[in-house]
């Protein structure tokens, strides 16, 4: 399937059940990847119900002489039953070795497929890659304006006015009530804006955005999984732009980067966070297919970036709830200055449908943020730096790295999520959600009708046994 789009359009069409999907415009090569690695998922699949074929037939054909011969002697039957199953059993070991050489072919493509979203998602990024992934967010991100509402609100006030004094005393009172109706809109729109302020103000510097990195073990030899490199450092390539992998070198570890929310509950420097952010590959199926063919994955590193420190802050696995979708993490140093501890109210009566919320995060991860810094940002930032680590440290530096706030509304409170409508997508998961009283009241962890649509986030009544 073909997207106009970003993650979260991508992440749909694998929900409708295609087997791959590319955001367009594409990189040719990326596309000829894609399409030679569905054919050689395939291929293994189709040598192996050929084999299983071929095994039928013969089992079919030693019953067929073992029924021919069952007029004979009872020595003779015997002899010639058990070279049947002897034969059936050549057979079956014979189909055993193919099933194991499939699986090992599976798992090589597997991996090298894995190298390649790497190359292009990860560790290995082109500059032009780069800065394309930061042009769509940064198209994302402009439907996310809060004062789009606003600035409408105003021109229909200003319209409906204009309206009372041309026709004078017709349709008066239906004019002032709409009139009424829509400053009262504005007023409230006003006052919710005047809350988010003040809980970005106080809260904002506590929220990080998470980095975490992902690396993969072989599952018999328990060795990393590498990059090939050749003699200056530079990964190989084959014909096919395939990186190639190894075991037993010295090249870099084979990684994968993920970007999610974090923010402060603890003066021990805990953070609460998603499950899925803090081990991504909790629910991922992608990762899951690696899982099940022979190999290990592991989060290397955890860090923590937040807003207006010029480094980030190593951090580990602190707990992982049992019954929902949140986890700790604990920074290796002190907290950050200029930092307040979030506090949360598991309160039921602290969530009510309709009331106004702020969702603070940091939706489409880095991408976002380049998106913000502007476009000579991003080309700088893609000339001097070439893994991802470098790029977020270099805009840590330069004091780049700050979260992205959106306002909604509470649209139903369920017993194990709060479904809102404050914006937000891929990246923004372990998000904030504020109420009116500022107040942290769930955290966000899933998205639903695109950027901007219904979004759902766990109460904070279930963090109650991570942070207490």
């Amino acid at each position: 399937m073909i997207v106009h789009g970003g993650a979260l359009e991508r992440a749909r069409g694998l929900d409708l059940g295609a087997d791959d999907v590319v955001s367009f415009p594409f990189e040719p090569l990326e596309f000829a990847a894609k399409i030679r690695a569905q054919f050689r998922e395939r291929q293994p699949e189709l040598e192996l119900e050929a084999k299983l074929k071929d095994t039928l037939q013969k089992e079919h054909l030693a019953e067929t002489a073992v029924e021919a011969l069952s007029g004979g002697t009872n020595s003779t039957r015997r002899f010639w039953l058990g070279l049947a199953i002897l034969g059936l059993s050549a057979v079956a070991a014979l189909a055993g070795l193919v099933m194991v050489i499939s699986n090992g072919h599976n798992r090589k493509e597997t991996l090298q497929l894995k190298a390649e979203v790497a190359r292009l998602n990860g560790g290995i990024l082109q500059q032009g890659e780069l800065q394309r992934r930061a042009e769509q967010a940064r198209a994302s991100l402009a439907a996310t304006d809060a004062s789009g509402p606003r600035e409408s609100l105003k021109a229909q006030t200003e319209e409906i006015r204009k309206k009372i004094a041309a026709n004078g005393d017709t349709n008066g009172e239906s004019l002032k009530k709409q009139l009424q109706e829509t400053q009262n809109r504005l007023e409230r729109l006003e006052n919710e804006g005047r809350i988010a302020e003040t809980i970005v103000h106080t809260y904002g510097p506590s929220v990080c955005l998470l980095h975490v990195v992902l690396e993969f073990r072989d599952k018999d030899s328990g060795q990393l999984i590498r990059i090939l490199t050749d003699a200056t450092g530079k990964p190989r390539v084959d014909n096919k732009g395939m990186v190639a992998l190894e075991t037993d070198g010295t090249g870099p570890p084979l990684q994968e980067d993920f970007f999610g929310t974090g923010f402060l509950v603890a003066r021990d420097g805990r953070l609460l966070t998603n499950h899925h952010v803090a081990e991504p590959w909790w629910g991922d199926e992608e990762l899951k297919q690696l899982l099940e063919r022979g190999t290990a994955v592991f989060a290397a590193s955890y860090t923590a970036y937040f807003p207006g420190a010029p480094q980030g802050i190593a951090a580990k696995l602190d707990r992982i709830s049992p019954s929902a979708d949140l986890a700790t993490l604990k920074l290796q140093t002190p907290e950050p200055p200029h930092t307040a501890l979030l506090e949360l109210d598991d309160r039921g009566e602290a969530s009510v449908t309709g009331d106004p919320v702020v969702l603070i995060g940091y939706p489409t991860g880095i991408e976002g943020i380049l998106a913000r810094a502007g476009s000579d940002i991003t080309q700088k930032v893609a000339e001097n730096a070439q893994e991802m680590t470098q790029i977020v440290s270099q805009l840590a530096a330069q004091q780049l790295i700050r979260p992205t706030t959106t306002q909604g509304h509470i649209g139903d409170v369920l017993k194990d999520k709060i479904v809102y409508d404050a914006a937000t997508t891929s990246g923004g998961s372990g998000g904030p959600l504020f109420n009116r009283d500022g107040k942290v009241i769930g955290v966000n962890f899933a998205i639903l009708n695109g950027f901007g649509g219904s979004n759902l986030a766990v109460p904070v009544r279930y963090a109650d046994e991570l942070v207490k």
